[in-house]
Parts: structure tokens; sequence; C-alpha cells
């Protein structure tokens, strides 16, 4: 009872905190920020794709990107996506492909501002230390895709020589076979991780944002199951936004999802407080 009335205190804290700190507009402000980042960040790894030689890079990007997205959301998404990416670009070090780079890193500069609110930390580092930090969240990114892409297509040639010289262990490769959602919610988490961690001015320890990340992930989950359900059954973004409705139902999407991530960084400040028995300070 000690334990699930801790829990409780704090998940009201962190909300009461997120109401209070303006947590609705700042949402916002990265739902946005982070749908005009996607196609900058796509485009930007696919350039480094095609500098590297690397081939496959869409359909990683997309699968790990997307599966975690409604269908209803994903699949409109996805098809502008493929029309954009699967032109060939090898301009890596050309404006467009720098532009790219900025404009992808402004979503990652919005996450910084929600979590320095939720964290009540002042950041005092200068804007070209962060601008840097946000451009290494976007290269990082990018080049985990880019693994990503590259060890798919390595598997096939590592099962070819399993079945030639280590036909024993086939079953076992079968059984740990390409998981698309395995790889999204382990990359998922460690994104989690390094944004908490990382992006935020002041020190945090992994321990630290253990309790946001889990809150994060518990609900991502049956909200984004709750909101396709909605779609199927009840939404009139169709006739209401007619051609701009894919756009439209993205960002409450993601206006949903980054609700939720800024209430997992309450939820990390929130349990600091009742631990350091400061949950009555405002």
């Amino acid at each position: 009872m000690e334990i699930a009335r801790l829990v409780f205190n704090i998940l009201r804290d962190a909300i009461t905190r997120f109401n209070r700190d303006d947590g609705w507009a700042i949402a916002s402000h990265v739902a946005l920020s982070v749908i005009l980042a996607l196609f900058p960040f796509l485009i930007f790894g696919a350039a480094l794709a095609a500098f590297l030689g690397s081939e496959g890079f869409s359909d990683t990007a997309i699968a790990v990107i997307f599966d975690a997205w409604p269908k209803s959301i994903a699949e409109p998404l996805t098809r502008e996506i493929q029309n954009v990416l699967t032109n060939q670009r090898g301009d890596l070090l050309t404006f467009g492909a720098l532009a790219a780079l900025i404009f992808a890193s402004n979503g990652v500069e919005a996450l910084r501002v929600a979590l320095n609110r939720a964290y009540r930390v002042e950041d005092s580092r200068s804007w070209i230390r962060t601008r840097i930090q946000s451009l290494f969240f976007v290269f990082i990114g990018s080049a985990v895709l880019l693994s990503i892409s590259f060890l798919l297509v390595l598997l096939p040639l590592a099962k070819s020589l399993a079945a030639q010289y280590l036909s024993w262990i086939l079953p076992y490769l079968e059984l740990g076979g390409y998981q698309p959602e395995l790889i999204t919610i382990t990359v998922l988490t460690v994104g989690l991780f390094a944004c908490h961690k990382w992006l935020p001015a002041g020190s945090r320890t992994f321990k630290s944002t253990v309790p946001g990340i889990i809150f994060t992930l518990a609900c991502w989950i049956p909200a984004s199951l709750g909101f396709a359900t909605y779609l199927e059954g009840f939404s009139t973004y169709i006739s209401t936004y007619a051609g701009l409705a894919s756009i439209m139902i993205a960002l409450v999407f993601l206006y949903m999802i980054a609700a939720i991530f800024i209430i997992g960084a309450e939820v990390n400040a929130a349990t600091v407080r009742h631990m350091n028995g400061q949950n009555n300070q405002g």
C-alpha cells in the first residue's frame, strides 16, 4: 500500500505541475517541431547513406520510425517519404543536405526546451554548444539507422554461412530472427535515455530517468492503439481537412505523444522530489 500511495502521489504531482507549467502548449510546440524536422532528418540520412554507398536506408528508417505508429497515420506519411527518399541524393556536402541537418536539429531543440521546463533547470550553456549537440543527435540518429540497415543486409549472408558451416545453429537463428517491433522498442528506449540524460541542463543519473521512461513507454502503446481505434470508428478528420487530413492526423498524434513524453520527464522530477522529501515545494 505504501508503494501504491507513493506512485499515486508522484503521478498526481507530475500531472499537476505539467498543467501548471503550460505542458500542453509545450507539447504542441514539440509536435510541430518534430513534424517539421522529420522530412529533413530523413533527407539528411538518405544523403549520408548515398555518400557511404549504403542501400536500404529508407526501408529501415520507415520501419524503425513508423512501426510504433498506428497504420492509419503511418501509411500516408510513409508513401510520401518513399517518394522523397527514392530520389537519388548524392549531395551530402551540399547546402541542401546541410540545411536539412539544421532543420532536423530544430526538433531536438524543441525536446530540449520541454525537458528543461519539466526538470525546472535553466540552461546556461551557449547556444552554439547546444546547437552542436542537437546536430550531433541528428547525426547519431542517422548513423544508427544506417547501422541497422547494414546489419539487415548482412543477416542473410550470416544465415547462408551458418547453413553451410554451422547447421546446428540455424534453429536458434530462426528463433531470434529480425523483429521490427523489437528493434523499434530498443531504439526508442535508448533514445529516451539519451534525451533525458544529455539534452536538458544539469546532470542526472540513468537510474533517475527510469521511472519517466517506463511511464512513457507504458502510455505510448495504449495511447497509440486508442487513437488508431478512434480514427477507424469515429474520426471526421478526412471530411474536415480533406487533402490535409494525413498531416493533421500526424500532428494530433505527435501532440499526444509529446504530452506523454513531457509528463514522463515530470514523473522523473517528481520522483526525485518525493524521494528527497521535497514534494510540498512549488
